[in-house]
């Protein structure tokens, strides 16, 4: 599988709890912050569902 760059880049406050709770499970600790993961669907699902919260490169 291929390796994904997530980058968040807006604040999880003041947002639904399951987008906290995804931002959380992508392994989101500070803005700015980013993480690499395998391209998984069910990784490629959970950006899908923060995606004006995060960039992927």
């Amino acid at each position: 599988m291929a390796k994904i760059k997530i980058k968040q880049i807006k604040s999880g406050i003041d947002r639904p709890k399951n987008q906290k709770l995804t931002l959380r499970a992508l392994g989101f600790t500070k803005l700015n912050q980013t993480v690499e993961h395998e391209a998984t669907p069910q990784i490629l699902g959970m950006v899908n569902k923060v995606k004006h919260l995060v960039t992927v490169a």
